[in-house]
């Protein structure tokens, strides 16, 4: 997962101790540290060009040619024109769409919910966020594997649960589900919520933890003032939280929305798009026609037609960033004293309900169940808030107290079933025996314990191979990333030189441009080098996506760091290098830690690439070999349990002895409202 960063400020960087008469005329126009800005900023310059921004250009191109045969040919427009009457593309937008605004709108309220939880809490409050960091930490081939053999209409254990407990029939009976029992994945109108659940699984961590901080930052006396004004549990949440959360808000709903439009591996690995094309996203049509039917232009046409929604998006991020540096007077004086402009107070609004209209043309089946769900959760909240403000107003002090924190414990339970219900199921399953798992008996305490599992994995599959090539890729393309990373990073935030912001601006791009827009031209540069099928593929690849976001991070925590201390290096006579070496680098050392956790998990996770560019099972990094030991209906859940486990259980140990250095590393120049 990424973090929320703000770019950094050109203004914090170390003054040269010589004044600006020793300049030369080429330093005056290129900047006082342009030699050694260049010298760090190459290696990151090199791969963000030739693995970002030359792919892009060369799909452009690829987007006008159309293959016959052998020869490749020249046709213009016709392929974005050709979408136009395409069915399945439609559809895949669509679904993208949907899917998307379904899932943020559930991750807000959930990780809001969850962060304030964890916000009022004084004891416990490291260990319950941990344990709701788990979904964030684990592989993405690993939710998707858990969340199938939950929703399996048959064997899974949702169902059974549901209808041992009368839920299910409940809801067949108000038509929330059409049948019971219910085949989440496999029926039409319940494949897409079904979806969205699991991705608001996984995604929910993420906001939490930005809205935790962004809590943080909202200073306590203003909730001190509003409490003597007689302001009561809601009428604070409305007039100083939420407009204290309001910059986080944006910001993460925007980052989550690009990631999430742009989303494959965690649909491809629950419904590879069925039933039918109901839960097809706009990248799922891309990759079928690129990879499977070899018709590079229209994939690639796909792909770039879709630019501007992610530009768009882009856009609005970066004006988000820098709108505090960059206001006017005016708009800066409105802000403190909380009066928006006049096109700010309608605006929206507006936009909220062509939203909620849009969504409601889009998906109507979906959409009253929302809303019924989101009711439901607000109902409850207001009824326990209102039943507090009764309560404190009578001067039950005591008895308010005690409502207050049973609701908030109840709730609490009620959030960690669902985030570590699905993971305590792959550890139990991973130490059933066959017979066990096939029968369904000791579902939830497996009787005997055994590890025979484990022992027909490393058996039937090359799994010891899959895991080998996986910590070898994740490695290489860690240490690429970081040695790059903390070049450019350092470069960015302290050194003078023409073009610094421009830069900036550009990692920025390059951090949320999606893989959906480079796989197509990346995968046809590998074909042209005969590196497909090769571990340095992945290698090679991998930067595409962890190196900007490295390269930003390290920037802001380096922009962190007192200039003051470098300065009296210099003037004690180190040089810029030897000041960088034994002063910065030394201070920097949470940040690193935190951007080489972050680069490795991000590595170890991948799908896409991996999928797209490996198809010999030697080669095969753990997400696809794991993906390729389901064959057809044929489902080996013990063995998928083991391997689940043994691929988290890294990830996991590392962010449990990394947190403090994590946290000390995205804390710095974090984006706070």
């Amino acid at each position: 997962m990424s973090t929320v960063r703000q770019a950094p400020a050109p203004a914090r960087r170390a003054p040269s101790p010589s004044g600006p008469g020793s300049l030369t005329a080429t330093q005056r126009w290129l900047g006082r540290d342009w030699r050694l800005a260049v010298l760090f900023l190459a290696p990151t310059a090199l791969l963000v060009g030739a693995l970002v921004l030359v792919p892009i250009a060369r799909s452009m191109i690829t987007s006008t040619t159309e293959r016959h045969g052998q020869d490749t040919v020249f046709v213009g427009l016709d392929n974005y024109l050709a979408l136009v009457g395409d069915e399945q593309f439609r559809t895949g937008v669509v679904n993208s769409f949907v899917f998307t605004a379904y899932a943020e709108i559930f991750k807000v309220v959930l990780g809001l919910a969850a962060a304030l939880l964890l916000h009022h809490r004084r004891r416990g409050r490291a260990v319950l966020t941990g344990l709701l960091l788990v979904p964030w930490v684990v592989p993405t081939v690993v939710t998707a594997f858990s969340w199938r053999a939950l929703l399996d209409p048959i064997f899974g254990s949702v169902n059974t649960l549901l209808t041992s407990s009368g839920i299910g029939p409940l809801l067949a009976g108000t038509h929330l589900v059409d049948s019971w029992p219910a085949g989440w994945l496999s029926d039409p109108s319940l494949a897409m919520p079904s979806v969205i659940l699991v991705n608001v699984w996984k995604g929910v961590p993420f906001f939490t933890v930005c809205f935790l901080a962004g809590l943080k930052a909202i200073p306590a006396d203003q909730y001190e003032a509003a409490t003597i004004d007689g302001a009561s549990a809601w009428q604070r949440f409305a007039h100083v939280t939420l407009p204290g959360l309001r910059h986080v808000i944006t910001v993460t709903v925007t980052l989550s929305s690009i990631w999430t439009f742009n989303n494959f591996d965690l649909i491809w690995l629950l419904t590879q798009g069925g039933p039918g094309d109901v839960t097809a996203p706009y990248v799922l049509v891309a990759y079928s026609k690129a990879i499977l039917q070899l018709q590079y232009g229209a994939g690639a046409a796909v792909t770039l037609v879709m630019l501007p929604v992610v530009g768009g998006l882009v856009f609005f991020l970066v004006r988000l960033l820098r709108q505090d540096s960059g206001a006017g007077p005016l708009r800066r004086r409105r802000r403190a004293e909380g009066r928006p402009g006049p096109m700010r107070t309608a605006l929206p609004w507006i936009l909220t309900a062509a939203f909620t209209g849009l969504l409601a043309w889009a998906s109507p089946q979906i959409f009253w169940k929302a809303a019924v769900l989101l009711g439901v959760i607000m109902l409850i909240a207001a009824a326990v808030g209102r039943v507090v403000s009764a309560l404190q107003a009578r001067g039950g002090r005591r008895a308010s107290t005690l409502v207050s924190r049973t609701g908030s414990w109840v709730a609490m339970a009620g959030l960690l079933f669902f985030v570590l219900g699905p993971l305590y199921w792959i550890s139990v399953t991973a130490f059933k025996t066959e017979g066990q798992v096939v029968t369904r008996t000791h579902d939830l305490w497996p009787t005997p314990w055994t590890t025979e599992q484990f022992g027909a994995l490393f058996t039937n599959q090359p799994f010891g191979r899959w895991y080998l090539n996986t910590l070898v890729v994740s490695a290489a393309s860690t240490v690429v990333a970081l040695v790059c990373a903390v070049l450019g990073g350092y470069a960015l935030a302290r050194l003078r030189f023409r073009g610094a912001q421009g830069f900036t601006v550009t990692v920025l791009l390059t951090y949320v441009m999606p893989g959906a827009l480079l796989f197509i031209p990346l995968y046809q540069l590998l074909i042209g080098v005969r590196l497909t099928d090769s571990l340095w593929s992945l290698v090679l690849t991998y930067p595409t996506f962890t190196l900007p976001f490295a390269t930003w991070l390290l920037a802001g925590y380096f922009s962190s760091i007192p200039a003051e201390l470098e300065e009296a290096a210099l003037v004690d006579g180190c040089s810029r290098v030897q000041a960088f070496r034994r002063v910065v680098l030394p201070l920097a050392k949470p940040g690193v830690l935190a951007v080489g956790l972050f680069t490795l998990t991000n590595a170890w996770n991948e799908f896409l690439f991996a999928f797209v560019f490996i198809t010999k099972d030697e080669y095969k990094t753990l997400p696809v070999g794991m993906q390729s030991m389901i064959a057809g209906d044929v489902v080996p859940q013990g063995q998928l349990a083991a391997a689940s486990l043994l691929v988290s259980i890294p990830v996991v140990v590392m962010y449990a002895f990394g947190q403090r250095f994590l946290t000390e590393g995205l804390t710095a120049g974090a984006v706070k409202g």
